[in-house]
């Protein structure tokens, strides 16, 4: 019987993607990631449904040479091999994507017993605003809309993410605007079926890419592909502003500033997770910046900072320091002090 199996160990794994001609399928997760033990379910149910194929669980932060070795920033990630080979992979927690791509490769032409729960939509796309982070709590849609359409000055609305573009529209959309250096946020349709339906309709159009400025649409790839060619283009998009001014920028939005792995509803690091545990238990408000999802800001950060680890917290503009510090502040019983909150 096929079972859903924890890799305890680096060697585990490695033997694990050696076994012949099996397909070996890795859910990279961590207990502190709800969507992680939503997609353990769809796991097992693969598990159940196919015994030509293995299905494992690792824990990501428990194994962090494996993690760095496959470039693991987020979970849950999904990892396929065939015959000791990587074949697959999967960012965020998307249960139809995962059975679609278990489905392509695994040799037993019916997929139609796997099950996959409904519970938890994914939240991929959630994220993708940094500190403006948009939440999914029981909003109308058109209230959603709005608010995704006028939060970020830029917004696309597109098949997949500027790293991994899933259409050709959508991946050209990218090399245009990073091509004038365009400041813009994107948010991920696959990931969420009821935005992908409702935005045609708010917007009064159908296809994809779409292309939101201070709330109001500029069109698709034929209209910027106008706009880049007639070179007006920079006339309404904006810019990219300098790094060290764009990372002041982002520190001022907010009296405390968490940069972290993930968002507070759904952090990505063990260490992230307890600051925010920290700041909320104390009462404290805080915005937050994911740096997974801007890599400019991730490294950037470093270097402004002169700080070569996250999260890091920022009060009035100015570095707090670490998980490290804040456990000691908080310790000390200096925490509140040190952030300007009255006891």
């Amino acid at each position: 019987m096929p079972v859903y199996t924890n890799v305890s160990d680096e060697n585990s794994f490695n033997d694990a993607i050696k076994l012949g001609k099996r397909m070996s399928v890795f859910h990279f997760r961590a207990d502190f990631a709800p969507q992680c033990r939503d997609m353990d379910e769809v796991m097992k149910e693969l598990a159940n449904s196919h015994d030509n194929a293995n299905f494992y669980s690792v824990e990501a932060e428990d194994l962090p040479e494996v993690s760095v070795n496959y470039e693991i920033i987020a979970v849950p990630t999904f990892l396929i091999f065939k015959e000791g080979k990587q074949v697959e992979r999967l960012d965020g927690a998307n249960p139809s994507e995962l059975v679609r791509r278990v489905k392509h490769h695994v040799d037993v032409p019916d997929f139609s017993t796997a099950v996959v729960p409904q519970s938890r939509t994914p939240t991929m796309g959630d994220a993708l605003l940094g500190p403006d982070n948009v939440s999914r709590k029981q909003l109308p849609l058109e209230d959603r809309l709005k608010t995704l359409t006028t939060t970020p000055e830029c917004i696309i609305f597109m098949k997949g993410t500027p790293l991994e573009p899933k259409c050709g529209f959508s991946c050209q959309l990218v090399e245009i605007l990073q091509k004038h250096q365009v400041a813009f946020n994107t948010f991920d349709i696959l990931t969420d079926d009821e935005v992908r339906q409702g935005l045609k309709k708010f917007s009064d159009w159908p296809t994809y890419p779409q292309v939101y400025v201070k709330g109001e649409l500029i069109g698709g790839l034929d209209i910027i592909k106008e706009m880049d060619d007639s070179g007006t283009l920079g006339e309404v998009l904006p810019k990219k502003l300098p790094i060290n001014e764009r990372l002041t920028k982002i520190i001022g939005q907010n009296s405390v500033m968490v940069f972290m792995k993930g968002s507070p509803d759904s952090p990505q690091c063990g260490f992230s997770q307890q600051v925010v545990q920290i700041l909320q238990g104390e009462s404290i408000e805080f915005g937050y910046f994911d740096i997974l999802k801007d890599d400019s800001v991730r490294q950037g950060l470093k270097e402004y900072s002169n700080w070569p680890t996250y999260p890091q917290i920022y009060v009035n503009s100015e570095l707090i320091g670490g998980l490290d510090i804040i456990k000691e502040l908080k310790d000390n019983g200096e925490l509140l002090q040190a952030f300007n909150v009255n006891s």
